[in-house]
């Protein structure tokens, strides 16, 4: 979340493209990606070029020896008007073509990228202003992203929601994820889901995805799939995974909820925040997943899309709205009975409803399932989340109350969690007890709620102390009044 000194520094950011004439927020965003990825190239060429020296090992630089000029490090210091000129003519050119394959994700979405930033003067201020940041933090991109996101009356209406990396962190620990798993997000925006997959695989699996060359070859090329529907969303995306160093991303142009999406048992680990709220006339969703819940709700809809996509035995960690878990509508049991009685359901775990604040208000949880296609649900683990390391409120400052490491801990050892009882913050619930209630998900049907006798003075006892207050009153105003 951006505040205080960084939120100053955005700010004067996004002035300098208002006042110089970029006042589309979505141009801002997309001009500073660019910039963005520019720097990056060039800290992660001087990077892999010491790592080569150290290790011995020979490195051949995406800058050639006339291209040294286009390295963030030297243009940055040249005089306006040249630093413009090689930007314009030379980097630009650069990066659209970078990726050799025409049928990458990253070339098909830079194939309609514009240099907009119109005079030396103002890409001089923009390239100072970028450089007095701090972009080496992970979060930081999807911050700005996020924050300018905020500033159009779009935002809250058509669902760009950025999930909170610390959230997104969380659901790939809780999957566990292997390197041989191919991951799929069907509403993946700027890519956060798959950047954060790939994060954990090179912490927990570095070796066998780097040393093995099967391996290595699945995760550059085969391992990350996400679509999305707004080509600025895939062009950040497949940029940002690049920068991750995904060299080949499958980062899609598709509607997931069509028959243009024909993905039928092919993934083997989901990780998804579908849009909520919307509705589809049925004419435009898959005749397919009708079949499985018929319906014109997205959140239901996304639901019925993740049995379809993945594999017998693959697995998903989605984030849906409360309301999900204890509807009552036809379509809200049906999916609900969907996935506990033909498939396994593993965990619901309840978050605050601030989560998503500033920009969105709605009471989330995260659902985890397992498809099987013959049943398997014995025990559903469920947790009430109380905290997340931030607070609660729009301001969203980080906090020490954190219920994420204890979320992780307890999943991960599901057999200590048999003689938890309902009142503790997760226990385990029945199939049996599930479906005698109607196939209902929400934690309060489930959670016991101590009740602590408070005792209250009588009706008589506070007359009496108002009573002894107004004369109290009386006798200060009278004291007052001989004082005048």
């Amino acid at each position: 979340m951006i505040t205080g000194e960084l939120r100053n520094k955005i700010d004067s950011l996004w002035l300098m493209f208002y006042t110089g004439g970029i006042t589309n927020p979505l141009d801002v965003i997309e001009q500073v990606t660019y910039l963005m990825f520019i720097r990056d190239l060039d800290d992660i060429d001087n990077i892999r070029s010491r790592e080569s020296v150290m290790l011995g090992v020979p490195y051949q630089s995406i800058f050639n020896e006339d291209g040294q000029q286009m390295k963030w490090s030297v243009f940055r210091d040249l005089p306006a008007a040249t630093m413009y000129e090689i930007v314009q003519s030379r980097v630009f050119p650069f990066i659209k073509n970078l990726h050799g394959d025409k049928d990458s994700a990253y070339s098909k979405y830079m194939a309609d990228a514009i240099f907009k930033i119109p005079t030396a003067q103002l890409l001089e201020k923009i390239v100072t202003a970028m450089d007095d940041i701090e972009w080496k933090n992970k979060d930081i991109r999807g911050d700005v992203y996020e924050y300018l996101l905020s500033k159009i009356a779009a935002a809250g209406t058509n669902g760009q929601f950025r999930t909170p990396r610390h959230i997104i962190r969380m659901m790939v620990e809780l999957l566990a994820l292997k390197p041989t798993d191919t991951i799929c997000d069907p509403a993946c925006g700027t890519s956060g889901f798959l950047v954060s997959a790939a994060e954990y695989l090179k912490e927990t699996h570095k070796d066998e995805i780097f040393l093995d060359a099967k391996n290595r070859a699945h995760f550059n090329n085969d391992m990350f799939h996400g679509y999305d529907m707004d080509r600025t969303m895939l062009r950040i995306g497949a940029m940002n995974m690049m920068t991750h160093g995904i060299e080949n991303p499958n980062i899609e142009y598709r509607d997931s909820l069509s028959d243009q999406n024909t993905d039928t048992n092919k993934f083997s680990i989901i990780l998804a925040n579908p849009p909520f709220k919307g509705s589809l006339d049925y004419d435009i969703v898959s005749a397919d997943i009708l079949k499985i819940v018929k319906t014109k709700k997205t959140e239901l809809l996304f639901l019925a899309l993740f049995l379809r996509m993945l594999k017998t035995g693959g697995r998903c960690a989605c984030i849906v709205p409360d309301g999900v878990l204890f509807g009552s509508s036809n379509a809200h049991k049906a999916i609900r009975k969907e996935i506990i009685e033909k498939n396994r359901l593993e965990a619901i775990i309840s978050m605050p409803s601030g989560v998503f604040k500033p920009y969105a208000g709605v009471s989330t949880a995260v659902m985890i399932f397992t498809k099987t296609n013959h049943g398997g649900t014995d025990n559903v683990w469920f947790y009430d989340m109380q905290a997340e390391g931030f607070s609660l409120d729009d301001k969203r400052t980080p906090i020490a109350a954190n219920d994420i490491p204890d979320i992780i801990a307890r999943f991960k050892n599901l057999a200590e969690e048999k003689n938890r009882q309902r009142k503790d913050k997760s226990f385990l619930v029945s199939k049996e007890e599930i479906i005698a209630n109607d196939y209902d998900l929400s934690i309060n049907k489930y959670k016991k709620v101590e009740y602590v006798a408070e005792e209250y003075p009588t009706p008589l006892e506070i007359m009496k102390d108002l009573n002894e207050l107004e004369m109290q009153i009386t006798a200060g105003l009278a004291e007052l009044e001989e004082m005048l």
